[in-house]
């Protein structure tokens, strides 16, 4: 039972937390911001990406249902071993309540702020009766948001939200959204918010808010694990998603993990 709520975290998807704090980190680098709290830093990484573990599990439990019927969707953990909803609530609560603790204790309010949004949003995205999960606003609340929030929350730590222009910011929903509608296998709105986030991309470049290092850095692995996600719209759904999956949750973090490293130290 352990073994699989442990599994039902997405350990690997921590990736997309890892990134955003990569991208936030390029911003103080370039900058020539002194960092003198990595640790605090790392701290409020591993916070956020134990979160997201607790998150991941409250989703499963909600769709639970819904992915049984879904084969794409067969080696989620709580379709391949049974564990009692009991459990998987008292494991999401534990979770939760730990990050809270340590966050209120050591880390800055406006980060436990933000921690606090991340629950809400995902909650009301998840969770019935308002589950946005099943309503047009899905693809608004769901990656896109999330993003925003995971890059704030390292902004925060280093002692500005708008460390990171708002241009970026914006691309980055885009980003998250486009990403959203090609997962979800919607062909159309893919292709026209993958251009809309094209374009905000281009602007932060030719404007300078974005540099070419920091788009090789932080941007390109993951647009370059999306290639193949938007290639499964068309042909080899499962095999092109797996492969999307491998490449950025595994591969890209692993590239990730050392930037941010030789950034703080």
């Amino acid at each position: 039972m352990i073994k699989t709520l442990i599994k039902s975290t997405r350990i690997t998807w921590a990736s997309k937390t890892v990134n955003m704090y990569l991208l936030v980190l390029t911003y103080a680098y370039f900058a020539n911001i002194i960092i003198t709290n990595p640790y605090e830093i790392i701290e409020g990484l591993i916070l956020v990406c134990v979160l997201w573990g607790a998150l991941y599990s409250l989703n499963d439990l909600t769709d639970l249902e819904v992915d049984r019927k879904d084969s794409s969707k067969k080696e989620r953990a709580f379709i391949q071993d049974n564990v009692e909803k009991g459990w998987i609530m008292l494991f999401f609560v534990v979770l939760g309540v730990i990050v809270f603790l340590v966050s209120f204790a050591t880390m800055k309010p406006e980060f436990t702020v933000i921690l606090a949004l991340m629950l809400l949003n995902q909650v009301i995205y998840t969770v019935p009766p308002i589950r946005l999960k099943n309503t047009v606003l899905a693809p608004f609340a769901s990656t896109a948001t999330n993003t925003v929030l995971r890059i704030a929350s390292c902004c925060v730590l280093l002692g500005n939200i708008f460390l990171v222009p708002l241009s970026v910011y914006f691309f980055m929903y885009m980003a998250g959204l486009a990403t959203y509608v090609m997962y979800k296998s919607e062909t159309g709105q893919a292709s026209i918010v993958g251009v809309i986030a094209a374009v905000a991309l281009v602007y932060s470049l030719y404007s300078g808010y974005m540099n070419f290092v920091q788009f090789a850095v932080a941007v390109l692995p993951a647009f370059l694990a999306a290639i193949p996600l938007y290639i499964s719209l068309f042909v080899e759904k499962d095999k092109l998603v797996y492969l999307a999956d491998v490449l950025y949750h595994q591969v890209a973090m692993v590239f990730f993990i050392i930037c941010i490293l030789y950034i703080l130290f």
